[in-house]
Formats: structure tokens, C-alpha cells, sequence
């Protein structure tokens, strides 16, 4: 839910025709809105969230508590590929024609370590799935090319330093949290990871360094090397928008602020040129 500012400044973005990038790489719900955004569907996921993932079918406490999904990737993904469905072949054509790349962050299961997933029109959909795939509170584990994989923010939450490692200089990141945020741990997330993860030591290694990994990322972004230049838009601090906000009123503020800041970032990029 969180990700609903993303998608309001992807929506500003592609209302205005403005796209000046030549790589994208998207994370978890991030991958989703990108997705969205590239086959020119601008309020689709807007309309997901308030169609399906307010739905008791998706975010179930209950259910969670009897041993099931918190959130139930499986039912999401019948309902919008059945009702809502990417223009898989929009993307593909917009990556040809253009020469423009698309990447989706996975977490690899058995190494701890990031898959950077380039998808086709037969694989995107399913790559989308496990970048999205929280775990514990999605209880499936994934498959990629024969390797268990999971949410890409395990991994590789804020991928800057693999846009400066593919060569990228100018790099605008989309946050899902304030600029002023940096990741705490959690001993007793830790703990229940640990525990539920006991017969994957690698993955629980890059839970552990979660925190670590963010946050040399936000200090990348502050001070990268010389010749990269990284442009921020983040939501306010007092966007009150968490993982599972079921607010309706909220996620349409989120939203809407994250309209106003793409349009914003839209002003500054024109004044500079």
C-alpha cells in the first residue's frame, strides 16, 4: 500500500508523455507500478489497489492466523490478469523500439543474493509475482529458472548501486518511504525470520544485513560518485500510508501526492533545460 505514492507520480509521468529514461529497474510493488506505467495503463494501479487490494480476499488477518497467506498474491494475480491485465506486448514493443531496458528485482532464496530479472512478454507477469512476494506473509516460495526466489527488497531495496554498476548517470529514484528515513532492525523480526527461514541460512543472512544494505544505499544516493548525479521524490513524513493501510481516504491522499510531486519533479527537470 505503501507504493501507492510511486504510482501516483508514474501516473503524472506518463499523463505528460514524459519518460527521458533509458533503464528501469523496479522493486517488489515498485516493479508493479512500473510495469503498469511502461504499457501506458497510468491509473491501473490505482484502480487495482482500490478494486482488489482492499478486498478481504487479498489482506486477511484471520486467515493469516490459521496458517494461511496475510496477503494472497495467488488470488491478486487471478483477478487482475483476468479483469485488469497488463499490455504485455505495449511493454515488449516500448523496450524493442526504443531500446530501452526493463529490470525486476527477486531475492534469491538459496544464496541471499539479488536477481536482476529481465522479463519477456511470457515471463513478465510471473517475475512481477516474486518480486512482490513479502515473505512469511505470502507463505509460497517462488520459482525462477529452477531457483526459489522471494520479494526484491530482501535483497536490493533501493537498486542505485546497480544502476551506477550498468552505467547509468543520471538516476531518479521513486521512494516508498520519506527522505529522511533510514531502516532500523528488528530483533524480533529477525528472530521469527530466522526461525521460519532456519533451512535457508543465506536468505536469513540477507534479512539480517536488510537494515545495512538500505541504508548504504540512501547514503549512495547522498553522496555518489563523480559523474552520477541522483534525483530523489519522496513522500512527506506525514503521509500516513503503511504496508497494510486499508484507509481508502489515505491511499487516495498518497496518491494524489504522488501526482503533485511527478508533476513538481516535471517543472524542475523543464526549468533546467
Amino acid at each position: 500500500m505503501r507504493g501507492i505514492f510511486a504510482a501516483g507520480v508514474l501516473h503524472a509521468f506518463g499523463s505528460a508523455g514524459f519518460d527521458p529514461f533509458d533503464l528501469y529497474i523496479g522493486v517488489s510493488a515498485g516493479a508493479c507500478h512500473l510495469a503498469s506505467h511502461l504499457a501506458g495503463q497510468n491509473t491501473r494501479n490505482f484502480d487495482i489497489t482500490l478494486r482488489y487490494s482492499l478486498a478481504p480476499e487479498f489482506i486477511n488477518l484471520l486467515r493469516f492466523l490459521k496458517g494461511g497467506h496475510l496477503m494472497d498474491l495467488d488470488w491478486m494475480w487471478e483477478q487482475t490478469i483476468a479483469h485488469y491485465r497488463l499490455n504485455l506486448r505495449q511493454i515488449e514493443e516500448k523496450m524493442r523500439v526504443h531500446q530501452k531496458d526493463y529490470l525486476i528485482v527477486a531475492t534469491s532464496v538459496e544464496t541471499g543474493l539479488p536477481m536482476y530479472l529481465r522479463p519477456d512478454v511470457e515471463t513478465l507477469e510471473h517475475y512481477l509475482k516474486v518480486s512482490s512476494s513479502l515473505p512469511i506473509l505470502y507463505r509460497n516460495l517462488l520459482d525462477v529458472g529452477g531457483e526459489k526466489a522471494t520479494d526484491g527488497g530482501m535483497a536490493d531495496s533501493l537498486p542505485v548501486g546497480e544502476a551506477i554498476r550498468r552505467g547509468a548517470a543520471e538516476i531518479t529514484v521513486i521512494r516508498s518511504r520519506p527522505s529522511c528515513y533510514m531502516k532500523k532492525k528488528s530483533a524480533l523480526s529477525l528472530a521469527i525470520f530466522s526461525l521460519y527461514f532456519r533451512q535457508y541460512p543465506k536468505l536469513v543472512h540477507a534479512f539480517r544485513n536488510r537494515a545495512a544494505n538500505y541504508n548504504a544505499s540512501v547514503a549512495l544516493m547522498r553522496h555518489p560518485p563523480a559523474g552520477v548525479r541522483v534525483i530523489e521524490i519522496a513522500p512527506p513524513a506525514d503521509l500516513a500510508v503503511g504496508r497494510t493501510t486499508k484507509d481508502e481516504a489515505s491511499l487516495r491522499r498518497a496518491y494524489e501526492t504522488g501526482i503533485s510531486h511527478g508533476l513538481r519533479h516535471m517543472r524542475a527537470v523543464e526549468r533546467q533545460m
